[in-house]
């Protein structure tokens, strides 16, 4: 029974960010960008000032991994890399100006989407989704790689 669920979570999910990717499509900056690559931006747009081994540790990936990432989004103007004032041994992470407000107004338009859609749901559809949310949350804290996991993926 569990197996089941999973199974239908996981092509739930999917079926929804297809949806919105086919409906929505990726900010022009994102668009040529690897998922990797994509997802490092996004984080970096919800915590300015992230550093380097903070985002691997959100992303579930090695410092390197990001740090190869980083240089790649330098080049192409999308992050910048400054050091940390306290420690300059850290580079803390920012979008640029224009990557910010591309990959923004495609968050908007996302949001705007889906709120309208939300807004079709019934009320108690959109009170069955709310109260699923928590739950949700949880099941991606435990889907997060520990470092030690990390590290067996790596091996």
């Amino acid at each position: 029974m569990t197996e089941v669920l999973a199974e239908e979570l996981l092509a739930a999910v999917g079926l929804v960010r297809r949806h919105l990717r086919r409906s929505v499509g990726r900010p022009f900056p994102l668009s040529a960008l690897t998922d990797s690559q994509a997802e490092l931006v996004r984080t970096v747009r919800r915590n300015p000032g992230i550093s380097v081994a903070e985002a691997a540790a959100e992303l579930g990936l090695v410092a390197n991994t990001v740090s190869t990432l980083v240089g790649q989004l330098t080049e192409r103007g999308l992050l910048q890399r400054t050091p940390d004032e306290s420690d300059r041994r850290v580079a803390r992470l920012t979008l640029t100006e224009p990557a910010r407000e591309q990959v923004e107004a495609w968050r908007d338009r996302r949001t705007a989407l889906v709120t309208r859609t939300l807004d079709d749901l019934t009320a108690d559809d959109r009170e069955a989704l709310r109260s699923a949310l928590p739950v949700l949350a949880v099941l991606a804290e435990r889907l997060h790689p520990s470092e030690d996991q990390q590290r067996k993926v790596r091996v």
